[in-house]
């Protein structure tokens, strides 16, 4: 009915962009937030960006000024896609993009959807 999918992953070489997309379609009454957060292997997931419905976008780290996060609201689509100017190869992670949707009986409860995640490598 609702689907969340993450995109735009694989190896990046370092001091390249990076460019990650998160869809959710389906049959929804609305979509809140929506989030990127990434986790390297034995550490805790982190929040990188989270942006609202207006559009409002926050900054886990505001003060890094190389991510920028965007979304596209379309009819039974929202887009959220993440950029990030000169990956490292400390950015290597699994990044993973959650949303709050409200769907199916009841427009008020929103359920949180979390995507696969989608491996980011960057190495030469």
């Amino acid at each position: 009915q609702v689907q969340l999918v993450e995109s735009g992953g694989g190896l990046v070489q370092p001091g390249e962009s990076l460019r990650l997309s998160c869809v959710v379609s389906g049959i929804f009454h609305k979509v809140n937030s929506v989030a990127w957060y990434r986790q390297v292997l034995g550490r805790q997931r982190e929040l990188i960006a989270e942006i609202d419905r207006d559009r409002k976008p926050t900054y886990a780290d505001p003060g890094n000024g190389r991510w920028t996060i965007t979304r596209d609201d379309a009819r039974n689509r929202v887009t959220v896609a993440l950029n990030r100017d000169k990956m490292e190869p400390e950015d290597t992670a699994n990044y993973f993009c959650r949303a709050d949707v409200a769907y199916g009986l009841s427009s008020n409860t929103l359920v949180t959807l979390w995507g696969q995640g989608t491996q980011v490598t960057v190495s030469t």
